[in-house]
């Protein structure tokens, strides 16, 4: 159970200064007496929830309004207190950050219009202030946690919206440890036959694997003492449970685990990106590398920043294995996402020069999330509910490609994708004066698929008037759709 001392303790080896640590502890106070004589469904003190809530974003690295805001979340909504109350106690910013979760309130499947008012509404809320969301995850995390004292018929429900909406924008956030543990922990509520099934023939596995890596673990590490390279962390991470439940029942892998080379990996954290290379490198001597398995997302990062050296090895025993080798930088930014870079932003400028994209003075959404502010504008513009659910389920719920410019840039568009979709990822005026597209140097239809991996050309003609009709039925992506219909309503 959450208590003051807990969230007093972690703020402390967070190095939080006594000022904000006095002003998260006024809040909790007011949160307390505004909570005062609630219960939750566990029979516990419901202070005990905002608590954790302010813990899972204290985690999460987030600065000290959102920690404040977290621990105030419920009240405008269960208590007597208002936003007034709260606004004139701990100032505008944490007011508007309550007001953003109250507004968008208890999203659920209740309804197709309820659900869908819901979700725009949530969308919008990113827009003006992600740290909004955030709080949402850091509460819905809690909550999962405490999911057994709930109805069948709710904790089903709840655990859905979770696999279905949370976990995949946590996704989209980079918030790689987040999303596991929402997705871990609603798969045995949304899945519970498959779960139990899944999980016995998991188990055995891992133990196999853990002793495994862990013998791999120490030839490694004596290996780089001896070059003299400094290691932060080395360890073995198995992978999230549903995770590689969903990951086995793509084609490829058949249900077949002894597929999977990343059921254990193994995970380096070194100083600097230099380092990163030098491990590669002393691994590969040491085992031989799988073919087409050595992946270098620092010099390309996934779309959601994710940055580490990947490779598969045959290890001893011709049994391959893992490798993620990582700065201590690109750890935190793979863990916790866009919610890592808030208390750089708290500790001032020094830290803040580190992170390009964002601004010095008051909130504004980095470049590499203009897909919210994306959503947030065209949503506005499908007046039908289903409609919007199923462009929404492309746009932010569907699985992402990597493909290329010319130059070597990565775009990042939704499974399906066509050039058209690229096109207009690159600029409207690209899009209209479309007039075919190479992809890995070879002329293609543009209604061809993309796939990860692709080079991708577009060919443009100054003469060309504008955009087909017929591209509306071949766009996949929203955005693709909305500026194709922008030039036609305007003509």
């Amino acid at each position: 159970m959450a208590s003051l001392e807990d969230l007093t303790k972690i703020l402390k080896e967070k190095g939080f200064k006594k000022n904000e640590i006095d002003t998260i502890k006024r809040a909790h106070f007011f949160t307390d007496t505004a909570h005062k004589n609630q219960v939750r469904k566990s029979g516990e003190p419901y202070i005990t929830h905002p608590t954790q809530t302010a813990i899972n974003l204290v985690n999460m690295n987030l600065d000290t309004p959102t920690i404040t805001a977290g621990l105030l979340h419920d009240v405008p909504e269960d208590t007597t207190y208002t936003l007034v109350d709260i606004e004139k106690e701990f100032g505008s910013e944490v007011a508007k950050l309550v007001t953003g979760v109250t507004n968008l309130g208890k999203i659920k499947y209740r309804g197709i219009e309820r659900f869908a008012e819901n979700l725009r509404k949530m969308f919008i809320s990113m827009a003006q202030d992600v740290r909004v969301i955030l709080i949402k995850m850091a509460d819905r995390l809690h909550n999962m946690q405490t999911l057994y004292y709930l109805p069948k018929e709710k904790q089903k429900r709840i655990s859905m919206e979770v696999l279905e909406i949370y976990a995949p924008i946590a996704h989209r956030l980079g918030m790689g440890q987040i999303k596991g543990q929402l997705e871990d922990l609603a798969f045995p509520y949304a899945y519970p036959e498959e779960f139990k099934k899944f999980q016995s023939q998991v188990i055995s596995n891992y133990k196999d694997r853990v002793k495994y890596i862990n013998e791999l673990i120490e030839k490694v590490r004596d290996e780089l003492l001896k070059e003299k390279i400094k290691i932060y962390t080395i360890h073995g991470r198995t992978k999230h449970l549903y995770s590689l439940y969903r990951k086995l029942m793509r084609p490829q892998y058949n249900n077949d685990i002894s597929r999977i080379y990343d059921l254990v990996a193994v995970r380096i954290v070194v100083p600097t990106v230099e380092d990163c290379y030098k491990v590669l490198g002393i691994i590969h001597q040491m085992w031989k590398p799988l073919p087409g398995r050595i992946k270098d997302y620092i010099a390309q990062p996934k779309p959601n920043s994710y940055q580490s050296l990947h490779s598969t090895i045959f290890g001893p025993k011709k049994t391959m294995v893992e490798f993620q080798i990582r700065t201590q930088e690109m750890h935190q930014q793979a863990e916790f996402g866009i919610a890592a870079h808030w208390r750089y932003k708290q500790m001032g400028k020094g830290y803040m020069s580190r992170l390009k994209g964002y601004h010095h003075k008051g909130y504004k959404t980095p470049k590499k999330l203009d897909w919210i502010n994306e959503l947030a504008s065209w949503q506005s513009e499908i007046g039908d509910n289903e409609e919007f659910l199923k462009e929404l389920k492309i746009d932010v719920f569907q699985d992402r490609l990597l493909v290329f410019t010319p130059n070597g840039d990565v775009i990042d568009l939704p499974e399906h994708a066509t050039p058209i979709d690229f096109a207009y990822y690159i600029h409207s005026d690209i899009g209209n004066h479309c007039v075919g597209a190479k992809i890995n140097e070879k002329i293609e239809k543009l209604d061809t698929p993309l796939r990860s991996g692709d080079v991708v050309e577009i060919l443009t003609d100054r003469s060309r008037k504008g955009p087909s009709r017929d591209w509306l039925s071949i766009a996949k992506t929203s955005s693709a759709k909305s500026k194709i219909r922008n030039y036609f309503s305007k003509g």
